[in-house]
């Protein structure tokens, strides 16, 4: 039976998926998931009306349900195709398609294992291969991404507009600042680019977290949290970034640290997938599952602690009508990956700042990653519907100054396509702050 008729014959159905796996996959550890998965699907197509590709394609195969019923047709013996591929390339893994759907669905385990079946029996060739294989090597590694992105920047006017889009400005911030020494303290996920594209958003963090009695460290030795390697076809390596990470951090944690804070969302959901990424690995799925339960978003740091954070801005003036209206855009990896959704919103309002309303809020920005350079077509048009909707004057006619979010990932791909100034939301807490000094 083609696939369209298949489609077809399940969109009305609400039983769940029959599944017969292949014998090559059946008694796996991605076979039995898999399985589990596929099986609370009952077709309902709840998660066609929040895919951005599918809103922008309008093709079956370019939504979660045609993605599930092609892993399903592989994981059942049929052969992939490059079209295969294709349509499983094409998605953003933003999960929204999992905060949609009435039966928990986990969409994007199901994807992982699909696209790493795939890529095993429709192996990547020509550009293809190489630009993935270059960015594997390139981006994870920080001190030579650095070294690279600060040429760049020197030479930014001369650089062709698409390439000068993905280049921020030249940037002063440097290492994480000099502060207090405090009892209570947390452990900073250095990250890959972040440190050089946009250096000062640890900074405004551990300035604002000292504000609060909380020290913020940085182990040297850690580094990519994983996401970049995993989501390019290398899981094996992304599992390596995870345990030298594990290794840099358990001293701190055995001293006594209270979590690992993430200031970049997209990271965050890298690492608190490290107890299933190890769940196989005897020497540390322990510590990995440990790490995973102690990560929290830097959202959910500050709002613990935000009667306190209250008490220090509610003596500070309101920001001036200029600097106050903002819009926030609420990355996937934050609000569908990490489940995290009005907290920074919330802190920003405390703050003093107005939020104008955001239509389509759920959708993705076309950042996902890699995915603006290796789709950049698809990734191009959600840009420009998730400006349009981010700087839509408010009802009053007032226009947004600032557009704040909480991954760099995000922040970099939206300043590529604006000259609104793009920054992560806990700057501009740390900004405010700033004014009491």
């Amino acid at each position: 039976m083609a696939f369209s008729a298949t489609v077809d014959s399940i969109r009305n159905s609400d039983q769940l998926m029959e599944t017969h796996l292949a014998d090559f996959v059946r008694d796996t550890t991605h076979g039995k998931e898999a399985e589990a998965i596929l099986r609370t699907c009952v077709h309902c197509g709840f998660c066609t009306a929040t895919c951005p590709t599918y809103q922008l394609l309008g093709d079956e195969l370019d939504g979660p349900r045609g993605r599930i019923y092609l892993i399903k047709q592989v994981l059942e013996g049929e052969k992939p195709t490059q079209k295969t591929q294709l349509h499983l390339d094409r998605c953003l893994t933003c999960r929204s398609c999992e905060t949609t759907c009435p039966s928990g669905v986990k969409y994007s385990r199901l994807l992982d294992i699909g696209r790493e079946i795939v890529d095993e029996q429709v192996p990547r060739t020509g550009a293809d291969a190489a630009l993935r294989a270059g960015m594997r090597n390139f981006l994870p590694r920080s001190g030579l991404f650095g070294t690279a992105l600060k040429f760049g920047q020197m030479v930014r006017p001369l650089l062709p507009r698409g390439i000068k889009a993905k280049v921020p400005p030249l940037s002063s911030a440097g290492p994480l600042p000099e502060t207090g020494k405090h009892a209570r303290q947390v452990i900073a996920l250095g990250g890959c680019v972040q440190p050089s594209m946009y250096p000062n958003i640890n900074g405004a963090a551990a300035r604002v977290l000292d504000r609060l009695g909380i020290s913020m460290l940085q182990a040297g030795s850690a580094g990519c949290c994983g996401a970049v390697r995993f989501h390019l076809g290398d899981p094996e390596a992304a599992r390596d970034d995870a345990r030298r990470n594990i290794d840099a951090w358990w001293p701190l944690l055995e001293a006594g640290a209270e979590a690992i804070v993430m200031t970049a969302s997209a990271c965050g959901v890298q690492v608190r997938d490290y107890g299933h990424l190890l769940q196989d690995d005897p020497d540390y799925r322990h510590k990995a599952a440990r790490v995973a339960l102690l990560t929290r978003d830097i959202t959910e740091i500050l709002t613990a602690e935000s009667e306190r954070l209250q008490r220090i801005l509610s003596g500070l003036p309101p920001p001036d009508d200029a600097a106050k209206q903002i819009a926030f855009h609420s990355p996937c990896t934050l609000q569908h990956g990490l489940q995290i959704r009005g907290m920074a919103e919330k802190l920003l309002s405390a703050a003093g700042f107005t939020l104008t309303p955001v239509v389509d809020s759920h959708l993705c920005c076309g950042s996902a990653g890699t995915y603006s350079i290796l789709q950049a077509q698809i990734s191009q048009q959600l840009r420009d519907n998730k400006l349009a909707a981010l700087l839509a004057p408010s009802a009053s006619g007032v226009r947004t100054r600032t557009i704040a979010s909480a991954n760099v990932g995000c922040i970099s791909h939206l300043a590529g396509g604006t000259d609104i100034e793009v920054k992560h939301w806990v700057e501009l807490i740390d900004q405010r702050l700033a004014e009491d000094a």
